[in-house]
């Protein structure tokens, strides 16, 4: 068997990088639509020449992750840096983890996409990937690109795939709409959320959701007031309802109070999109309520977040 032999990375460079949480979905607009906010895990990457892989974390997470080259951010660069024939003989990870894992904030894909532009970043520039290229590896492996396409060019990410490629555009969001999230101590995996879908959905349902979407791309980008109606969905947030009830429950009580809430991925974070600063102090007020007057477990954030405007940042460090 031929052992494709790959070109080494420059040993001492330091790389570092910034990736934003996603919330996808955001109601009807399922594995099409996401949205960045102002909550960010940051990655500094050091290429060395020792032979070792091994990761530092701190932060969400850093009592669970491997820090050898089984770390998921390790694997992704290797590989990506593979991908393009070239190799690192060592790396060391230091990974400042803030968003929450297992809450559907985009942490898998977080860490895909700061681990694609650290390698990218480390590549001798006539074998980087261009920003189309970099989408398609982020969105091949994360499986779609609803939360890697806002991780990479923040806003509201409109996303697509045909015949196997995937494409995004992003948009402005209106700067009356406020995300508030209530993060609640228990986690969900995606795999299991996904597996709670039905294999097929009805035509109405498929014909109400798409008429919601294209609504709800009008309430965040001119008209917060139609926050409420643009939010309806009939694809998925009713089926997995029963393996976040806690959160459905607060979803539910949000919304009969007339406010846009919504489950954050697969969940099981609450999305609640404010039309301004009154409604979102109203927002969590109300959650502050249910949480008390609910049997709702222990542990909940609630957090008021920015709409992130610019996406992953990468910083290249000069070399000692």
């Amino acid at each position: 068997m031929r052992i494709l032999e790959r070109t080494a990375v420059k040993a001492g460079q330091r790389v570092s990088v910034q990736v934003p949480a996603t919330s996808a979905n955001l109601g009807p607009g399922f594995d099409s639509l996401g949205l960045a906010v102002g909550l960010y895990d940051t990655v500094s990457v050091e290429t060395t020449e020792d032979g070792i892989f091994r990761a530092q974390v701190t932060g969400e997470g850093a009592s669970a992750l491997p820090t050898d080259e089984s770390h998921l951010i390790i694997r992704t660069l290797r590989e990506t840096l593979e991908s393009a024939g070239f190799s690192a003989a060592g790396l060391r990870l230091r990974a400042e983890n803030v968003i929450p894992h297992g809450r559907g904030l985009g942490s898998s894909a977080a860490a895909i996409v700061s681990a694609v532009l650290a390698a990218n970043a480390l590549l001798p520039a006539e074998a980087r990937l261009d920003a189309a290229q970099i989408l398609q590896r982020c969105s091949e492996l994360e499986g779609h690109p609803d939360n890697v396409a806002p991780a990479l060019a923040g806003r509201l990410a409109i996303s697509w795939e045909e015949d196997g490629t995937f494409f995004s555009t992003a948009v402005d969001i209106d700067p009356e709409v406020v995300p508030v999230v209530a993060i609640p101590a228990y986690e969900l995996s995606t795999e299991t959320a996904r597996n709670l879908l039905p294999d097929m959905v009805s035509h109405s349902a498929a014909a109400a959701n798409s008429g919601r979407a294209a609504l709800l791309v009008q309430a965040l980008t001119r008209d917060p007031s139609l926050l409420l109606p643009g939010t309806v969905d009939a694809l998925h947030q009713a089926h997995r309802a029963p393996a976040m009830r806690p959160s459905a429950d607060l979803i539910q009580a949000l919304r009969a109070a007339g406010f846009a809430a919504v489950v954050s991925g697969a969940g099981p974070t609450v999305m609640t999109l404010a039309a301004g600063a009154e409604q979102a102090d109203a927002v969590e007020a109300l959650i502050a309520d249910h949480l008390k007057s609910s049997d709702s477990p222990d542990g909940w954030r609630v957090l008021r977040l920015a709409v992130d405007t610019e996406g992953a940042r990468v910083r290249v460090h000069p070399r000692n």
